[in-house]
């Protein structure tokens, strides 16, 4: 033992220097772990360091070397065994009997250790963090240990002189950053010309360089007043949106003398602010003027700096010097607010011209719900027409064949349904959980919309002329804030001029039979002026075709894009949380029910099983002697507890069998990589294989919902994969699903072709395209019978029988 400890004052020396060479903490705990290590061959070590944590302290890992990791990085100052450090704060070896496996629950090892000694870093009688030694081969005992304590000595002075050396590095940077940020104003206020965009930027780069409590942002209007269009931070004091005019208030003096000012809370001005509440009083204030071009723009405050120092000329001067750039910033906002008017009024004049460029109802209609697209960023808009007295929903944006009973548009009929009863715009946003209007039942209707729906803004707009009530108008969006001031100016023009062409458009098609008799009437006068062999020859080929679409018979095939899905999968997981131990396929590999796929760390259920079968025999050991000394009731103990350890022997088999991962069915294994499993913890119930049978997919061909009446079970269907373009595969129809699924807003049904795949060449994911044979039809039928059936429906809402 004397020889080692000389030893290890020998690598001490070396230690110190090596330290020494490094500044970080990181490199410093590297070394620490790495000589330890060295001093204890096959060992691991890991270096902690206490911190702060959102709950308490905690031991953050700063190096780890040797066969062992640590999941988390942050362990709890009070779990397991360093917990146990932290309480004692001495140096700990836990062997043999005392190495519990919850103790060191944040190691993940795969060897089998024999001990764990931990020696804390104490530095100035506290404790600031630990070595962690872990024994696997080798016998430690605590001489060993306490060897090794001028080592943690000087280690926790070489880490704590690093942590400090890091922190004096990290705030010298923070000061560089700020300065920075001096230089970067410009370009990031540069970096929009949306105003909504560019005020929040500019209030929150004040508040990052002044660093103060709040940043208020004071606008001048046309009418010579100031208005609060935003504030970064907290001041209760004022609100976005409140105004203020000449003498009243701290913002409004500034604005009319535009020379910068800093006042405390002894001015009569900020007392007057502070008098309603307490909570974030204004205790020190600066305010300045934004002047572009020698013009006034707006004024800027900043409240209450964060140190608690109240603002000086020096910070009044800081904030001086950002208004100049925030001033450049605004002025070229305004100039793009300017131009996108110029753009709103150029989108009105076209949409105008298109809806009162025609008399045709239906393109009117998506001239008005699809035209304001171009300038106003709304997600969806709708049109509803008074019919006979019933508000019906005639056209959606982005839809040309509007199929208005579709359950999907059912709350937007609703809605503009209840919006008849408007006789002026409304206009009903939500921010947070706040709906802004006056009227507790519009805020109820619109909130149970909203959550249906996922909108956050709506514009209601009733269109009526001196006749009544045309229709109502609706545009809406995720965005509450999607309509500015130039964009409801747009849309009352917009109503107003949609009112007038829906009310002529709506007149023209009361004309009985309005262009549909002139052109018949025309058609039949230059048939007429033909000559009588080619009208006969007409005629003639006219009967022919009519005949051959009536009887001669072809066949109706339904086709649409087909996947490959497969029949079965199984996705395999442990009855308990346990270890992977093994994986005993790959990936692709043919399996039987009942093939072993992984196995799981199982030493638990071995002891488990070999402590069983011992006290098995012990119990039948001691019944034979009770039996052989003649002693029944003693016999009768021993056969009661040899029973109880055999029902104990075949659980811990049966538990020791569940840690052999079997696959459920027949089939291929179709998880990535496998063997990259080994080593994973997984949870009771989770899956972490998955095997595959595709001895007889379902391959599920879409059907459009005009198809899906002719499909029945059992029909032919042929198949051609993009995987396989030279072959065709056959099947039948085993399933027709019975709900629909909606893809690009269209109801789609899925025909489930049942094939054939004894050389597995068919896999779930692969794309294709598949026809499913229906029987035969009438040419006529076939060829025409998309056509026909849009023209059953046009007559049905024609006439209604």
């Amino acid at each position: 033992m004397v020889s080692q400890g000389s030893a290890l004052a020998f690598d001490i020396a070396g230690f110190s220097a090596r330290l020494l060479d490094q500044r970080e903490v990181s490199p410093r705990a590297r070394i620490v772990a790495e000589t330890v290590s060295d001093l204890l061959p096959g060992s691991a070590c890991n270096v902690y360091l206490l911190a702060e944590g959102d709950n308490g302290q905690v031991w953050t890992s700063q190096a780890t070397v040797g066969d062992v990791s640590i999941p988390d990085v942050v362990v709890p100052a009070n779990e397991g065994s360093l917990g146990t450090l932290a309480a004692k704060a001495q140096p700990l070896l836990f062997a043999g009997k005392e190495l519990v496996r919850e103790n060191y629950a944040h190691l993940h090892i795969k060897k089998t250790l024999t001990a764990i000694a931990y020696l804390p870093l104490i530095l100035e009688a506290e404790l600031s963090g630990a070595i962690e030694i872990l024994i696997f081969n080798n016998e430690v005992n605590e001489s060993t240990v306490a060897l090794l304590q001028p080592l943690s000595e000087i280690a926790a002075s070489a880490l704590l002189n690093a942590v400090s050396y890091e922190l004096e590095r990290n705030t010298a940077l923070a000061s560089i950053t700020r300065i920075t940020q001096l230089y970067d104003l410009e370009k990031v206020f540069s970096s929009t010309l949306e105003l909504d965009q560019l005020l929040p930027i500019i209030g929150s780069k004040f508040r990052e360089v002044i660093d103060c409590q709040a940043i208020n942002l004071w606008l001048l209007q046309g009418d010579e007043s100031l208005e609060l269009m935003h504030q970064a931070g907290f001041d209760p004091s004022v609100h976005e949106g409140e105004t203020q005019k000449s003498g009243e208030g701290i913002a409004a003096d500034v604005s009319d003398n535009a020379e910068p000012l800093v006042i405390t809370s002894e001015d009569e001005r900020v007392s007057k602010r502070n008098a309603d509440f307490e909570e974030g009083a204004i205790f020190s204030l600066m305010v300045a003027p934004l002047i572009d071009r020698g013009a006034l723009v707006g004024v800027v405050e900043a409240v209450n700096p964060a140190d608690g120092i109240p603002f000086d000329e020096d910070d009044l001067f800081a904030l001086t010097a950002l208004t100049e750039t925030a001033a450049n910033a605004l002025h070229n906002a305004s100039l793009f607010m300017a131009e996108r008017k110029v753009e709103i009024l150029e989108a009105l004049v076209k949409t105008s011209g298109e809806i009162t460029s025609t008399l045709d109802l239906d393109r009117v209609l998506q001239a008005i719900v699809n035209g304001p697209s171009a300038v106003i960023p709304y997600e969806r808009a709708g049109i509803s027409l008074d019919e006979n007295g019933q508000i019906k929903l005639r056209a959606v944006s982005g839809t040309i064949q509007l199929d208005a009973d579709n359950p999907q548009y059912a709350s937007l009929k609703s809605l503009l349904e209840w919006g008849a009863i408007l006789n002026e715009p409304l206009l009903v946003t939500q921010h947070g959980e706040e709906i802004d209007s006056e009227r507790e039942e519009t805020r109820a209707k619109f909130h149970e919309y909203f959550t249906e729906t996922g909108m956050r803004g709506c514009y209601l707009a009733p269109l009526m002329d001196e006749e009544g009530k045309v229709g109502v108008l609706l545009f809406e969006s995720s965005d509450p804030d999607f309509l500015s001031e130039a964009h409801l100016e747009m849309l009352k023009v917009l109503t107003s001029q949609a009112t007038v062409a829906l009310r002529n458009a709506s007149l023209y098609k009361e004309v009985p039979f309005v262009g549909v008799l002139q052109p018949l009437i025309e058609k039949k006068k230059k048939f007429l002026a033909l000559e009588k062999h080619r009208r006969a020859l007409i005629v003639g080929v006219a009967v022919a075709a009519v005949l051959f679409l009536l009887a001669f018979p072809l066949p109706l095939r339904v086709d649409g894009n087909a996947v490959v899905a497969p029949a079965h999968m199984a996705h395999v997981g442990p009855e308990f949380d346990a270890v992977v131990r093994q994986i005993l396929v790959h990936e692709g590999d043919i399996v039987a029910a009942g093939t072993p796929l992984a196995t799981l760390e199982n030493w638990e259920y071995r002891s488990a099983l070999a402590g069983a079968k011992a006290k098995y025999q012990t119990a039948i050991a001691q019944m034979d002697r009770a039996l052989a000394a003649g002693d029944g009731a003693e016999a009768g103990i021993g056969r009661a507890q040899a029973d109880f350890w055999a029902s104990e022997v075949n659980r811990a088999q049966e538990k020791l069998e569940k840690t052999i991962i079997r696959s459920p069915i027949s089939g291929v294994v179709a998880t990535p990589q496998p063997e990259n499993l080994v080593g994973r913890k997984v949870k009771e119930g989770e899956s972490f294989l998955d095997v595959v049978d595709n001895s007889q997919p379902l391959v599920d061909v879409a059907v459009d919902e005009t198809d899906v009446g002719l499909l029945r079970r059992g029909e032919h269907a042929s198949l051609k994969l993009d995987g396989f373009p030279e072959r065709t595969f056959r099947g039948e129809v085993a399933v027709v699903s019975p709900q629909a699924v909606f893809q690009n807003a269209q109801p789609i049904f899925f025909a489930r072709v049942s094939v054939a795949n004894p050389a597995h060449l068919l896999r779930a994911g692969m794309q294709g395209r598949g026809k499913i044979s229906t029987g035969w039809r009438p040419a006529g039928v076939v060829m025409f019978r998309g056509i026909g059936m849009w023209m059953w429906s046009k007559l049905w809402s024609w006439f209604g029988w």
